[in-house]
């Protein structure tokens, strides 16, 4: 029998955990497959042939984009001398819809096409669903209301769960990693997680520090950051210089940040969907670019942004959401959440069941039966 080969094509960190993951639970059922990847080093530790490095890749919004144009135009031939000099028996789409969408399209059909974690039609821009049924042969998505939506358009789609629910753990016990940071037992410990892009961190990092800042008027609280492995120190440095807000830094350690938290400032993404798996109480903060923002926010058709509150069906977790992003706003609410225990419990309560409604554990391992069959048939 001949070797299948795969190609697999992601673009942002979130993105490669998944990629990775399923990489390395194909390799675990069918290891003669032959895996080719466009990533980063997570990728290549799963077993991938790396033939793109996607470090710098990630945008956010339009002029982050117009930016890279360059780049995204030689990544796009790159890959199609690729798909005409190799014989592929399938493309793997992970998230990165803005790219991937577009290069489904130019490939058109002629090599079968799996979206993995797929692009966010229910939230905005719907009209995309289009290209997805005529181009994509098959969607693996991770929540149950995303197998209901691509049900209605007749699509090949299957839920596999959340892969988070296999990777998110902390790796120190709690009162060992306060004492290797110099933290206080007897203290509350903030964790502030101002996402991984670096214009996400310049934009958010100074409202969680200047939150910090109100809420330790009585020197009652600690605060960690959970740094991006990928991010370049120097950004944090000039921002918390500036704060004037003592902090503890811990480097691609999420979960070991959240274990030893009290509380936490969380950008909108997946690292909602990780405080709620640690049943970590918490806000949703974000903030982009005014220009950018006042051109997605009316593509956007649903009333909240952050993930949990999606899945939830209902805001169980403030959002703080560009104008309203605003320091005295979010400390206020966060000291008076911090003192109602009642307001505390029944938070961990929703986001526990935000938690099952993720699904089992096993999901790598579920795409990748779903991956192995669709190359069988």
């Amino acid at each position: 029998m001949q070797q299948k080969n795969i190609l697999i094509i992601c673009g942002e960190p979130s993105g490669e955990l998944h990629a990775a993951n399923l990489t390395l639970a194909i390799r675990k059922i069918a290891p003669e497959i032959k895996i080719t990847g466009v990533g980063g080093a997570l990728l290549a530790k799963a077993g991938a042939d790396i033939i793109y490095d996607i470090k710098g890749l990630s945008v956010m919004g339009l002029f982050d984009v117009l930016k890279k144009l360059p780049r995204f135009f030689a990544l796009k031939r790159m890959i199609l001398d690729k798909l005409s000099s190799d014989k592929f028996d399938a493309v793997i789409f992970v998230d990165f819809s803005g790219f991937n969408l577009r290069l489904a399209k130019t490939i058109n059909n002629r090599i079968p096409a799996i979206y993995y974690v797929s692009p966010q039609i229910w939230a905005s821009r719907p009209g995309r669903i289009e290209t997805i049924r005529k181009y994509i042969r098959k969607v693996i998505v991770l929540f149950e209301f995303e197998k209901n939506f691509y049900k209605k358009y007749g699509m090949n789609v299957d839920c596999v769960g959340h892969a988070l629910l296999d990777i998110v753990n902390p790796t120190m016990a709690k009162d060992e990693l306060l004492q290797k940071l110099n933290l206080a037992k007897e203290k509350k410990t903030i964790a502030l997680l101002p996402g991984s892009r670096k214009q996400e961190i310049r934009k958010i990092l100074p409202i969680m520090l200047k939150t910090a800042h109100i809420m330790n008027k009585n020197n009652e609280f600690q605060f960690v950051i959970a740094k991006a492995a990928q991010a370049d120190w120097k950004v944090y440095d000039k921002i918390i210089k500036k704060s004037g807000v003592e902090t503890k830094f811990l480097e691609g350690k999420t979960y070991d940040a959240l274990n030893i938290a009290d509380f936490a400032l969380v950008c909108s993404g997946t690292a909602t969907l990780e405080a709620a798996i640690m049943q970590k109480p918490f806000f949703i903060i974000y903030k982009m670019n005014l220009l950018n923002y006042l051109l997605y926010r009316p593509q956007v058709k649903i009333p909240y942004i952050g993930i949990v509150n999606i899945v939830a069906g209902k805001r169980i977790v403030p959002e703080f959401i560009q104008f309203q992003a605003q320091p005295e706003k979010i400390a206020a609410l966060a000291l008076e959440t911090l003192k109602n225990r009642v307001k505390l419990e029944n938070m961990r309560i929703e986001l526990d069941e935000v938690k099952s409604a993720l699904g089992s554990p096993g999901a790598a391992h579920r795409a990748a039966k779903l991956v192995i069959d669709f190359l069988n048939s």
